[in-house]
């Protein structure tokens, strides 16, 4: 087995452009945590749910995950349905929850060993991918360590090696680097991007961080309350829902909101004005309207479509701001 390799092995049937698949998929607990969602998740893409907390984000993941059952609608994963064969969709797809529950007792390479046996893969074939695994997430060095002589990075970055450990077609991601620093962060969204190259495995994560999902997802919808508010990829949900270049000023206090003018958008948000348009010379008059305050003229980005959508506070826009 190999990294190259594993993932793109054919099992018992053959292999499908779509790879999760969901229609007005609905869970209801006391009130609806997921409401009537559609998405499609294509085979070899890194696809994210970008939320914040209580978006149903993960309640979604655990339903794909074959870990809580669905209220009504359709949900399917490798063209399985997930109400009736939850044990096959189980042995394709590999999950990294969000808390950590690697087993304390055992050092680090036996955490990947043992829990291959779930898998029923062979001790010696177990040992070897082990091996393969840690090599692959740079913690070869570490592999007679105890769990708890690890650094949160390791921790989040051997529970993605374990995932792997039976090569599956989908490696699903809930909140993969919540509570790391930025350069841990940083050095697994690395892993994932080449794991998803050389491997063509399928990545579904889910996220409430901006860099994580501009960075790493192809596509991707933005959930808030159960609902899809918006779905595409990061830069084409930049450029239709604001524009390319924002102006950004900040401690505006209480100066008023411009006017738009020539296609400029413009909207108040905590204390600050942002105006966006398609090109940075649009917004140099503006800029020079602010003097004295905080200011600068920069590529629009993901946060400014997710604050746009799912803000604390529904934006006031300045009268015709929108196209």
């Amino acid at each position: 087995m190999s990294i190259e390799s594993g993932p793109l092995n054919p099992k018992s049937h053959s292999l499908t452009s779509i790879v999760v698949e969901a229609r007005n998929l609905t869970k209801v607990y006391s009130r609806p945590a997921v409401d009537g969602i559609n998405f499609s998740v294509n085979r070899g893409e890194t696809f994210g749910l970008l939320g914040p907390n209580g978006a149903g984000k993960s309640t979604t993941m655990r339903m794909i995950a074959c870990r809580a059952p669905l209220t009504s609608g359709s949900l399917t994963v490798e063209g399985l349905d997930v109400q009736a064969r939850g044990r096959d969709i189980r042995a394709l797809i590999g999950v990294v929850p969000q808390e950590n529950n690697l087993d304390p007792d055992l050092n680090v390479s036996r955490n990947l060993i043992v829990y291959a046996s779930y898998y029923r893969i062979s001790k010696t074939d177990a040992a070897k991918r082990a091996a393969e695994l840690l090599d692959f997430i740079g913690l070869s060095d570490r592999a007679g360590a105890k769990i708890d002589e690890l650094s949160g990075g390791m921790k989040r970055r051997l529970m993605i090696a374990r995932a792997l450990l039976h090569n599956p077609r989908l490696l699903v991601l809930d909140e993969p680097t919540t509570g790391l620093d930025p350069q841990v962060r940083q050095e697994i969204w690395q892993k994932l991007e080449e794991l998803r190259r050389v491997s063509g495995v399928t990545i579904l994560l889910s996220t409430h961080y901006m860099e994580e999902a501009e960075k790493l997802c192809e596509r991707l919808v933005v959930m808030d309350h159960g609902k899809i508010l918006a779905s595409g990829s990061p830069r084409d949900l930049v450029l239709s829902r604001v524009s390319r270049y924002a102006l950004e000023v900040r401690d505006v206090g209480d100066l008023p909101l411009r006017a738009s003018r020539n296609g400029v958008s413009a909207v108040t948000r905590n204390n600050a004005h942002f105006y966006f348009a398609a090109d940075a010379e649009t917004l140099t008059p503006l800029m020079k309207e602010y003097e004295g305050r905080r200011r600068m003229i920069r590529l629009s980005n993901l946060e400014d479509v997710f604050l746009q959508l799912v803000g604390d506070n529904e934006p006031e826009l300045a009268a015709g701001a929108r196209d």
